[in-house]
């Protein structure tokens, strides 16, 4: 699960590759579609981040500590995982499934408008093949459920890419769908959200900008042949979880009464 947020091919990575692209196209009034397609998949990918780093708290959270005052209160042995999630990230998501933070040598923006629109198809299809096979690996319902959408989304950013070099080359990219061979609706938990439309619906996160994606996110979709859409506003959220608070770990590390005594004086 780590790995999906801050691997190689994890959410923090296509953030930062959307984000410094759009940040530096050149000819952005020429190319427009282009960047808006970019800058506004971009911002979605700051709401996957948040969407993993949620899903792995609420995997660590009530974790069990001893209580009969002689086992150690982190004890790690038999505990499968990694212990930097006690050691330094306070029962928290952390960069990578090795403990590794994350690097700005993932990202990839060499100014060439074809080159990055061909790395961002083999990023999401990399970061779909990463969900996949984590999903095989669990049965966990929280982790099930987050990684089935972000299969579905990660199809739709996959399909964008490949129809923008479909409509800049003229060769049909969109024929290779999906990477990996499998379809999305394979999955219990990514079949209900394909039910729902989430496949072919590009979530536009501004009100006054990336008006031109419509230009790229227009005709029939390549999994399914129904009616691509670009649909104004970001998805329905959630709720964020409140984590239980970890004594062991000093987090957050304040003690309930003085909590008590904060919120008065606060009134």
């Amino acid at each position: 699960m780590q790995e999906l947020l801050g691997g190689k091919f994890g959410e923090m990575s296509t953030l930062m590759n959307y984000t410094y692209q759009s940040f530096n196209m050149r000819g952005k009034s020429k190319v427009r579609p282009y960047y808006d397609l970019v800058a506004n998949i971009a911002a979605e990918e700051m709401g996957h981040i948040e969407l993993v780093a949620n899903t792995i708290n609420l995997l660590l959270d009530q974790t069990e500590a001893s209580r009969d005052g002689i086992t150690p209160p982190l004890n790690f042995s038999g505990m499968t995982g990694n212990p930097n999630h006690f050691l330094n990230f306070g029962l928290g998501a952390m960069d990578d499934a090795n403990g590794k933070a994350w690097t700005g040598d993932n990202i990839f923006n060499s100014g060439n408008l074809k080159m990055d629109l061909l790395h961002n198809f083999f990023l999401e299809s990399g970061a779909r093949m990463g969900k996949i096979r984590v999903y095989e690996a669990t049965q966990n319902p929280v982790a099930c459920e987050m990684i089935g959408y972000l299969i579905v989304r990660d199809g739709v950013h996959q399909e964008a890419y490949a129809k923008a070099l479909s409509d800049l080359s003229g060769v049909d990219v969109t024929k290779l769908l999906p990477v990996p061979e499998i379809y999305s609706n394979n999955y219990p938990a990514a079949r209900k959200y394909m039910d729902k439309g989430f496949h072919r619906i590009l979530y536009r996160f501004s009100p006054d900008d990336y008006k031109e994606i419509s230009q790229i996110w227009n005709g029939l979709s390549a999994i399914d042949g129904s009616e691509r859409e670009v649909q104004d506003g970001p998805p329905e959220g959630g709720e964020v979880p409140d984590l239980n608070p970890a004594p062991p770990l000093f987090a957050p590390g304040v003690d309930p009464e003085d909590i008590a005594e904060i919120v008065k004086r606060l009134g």
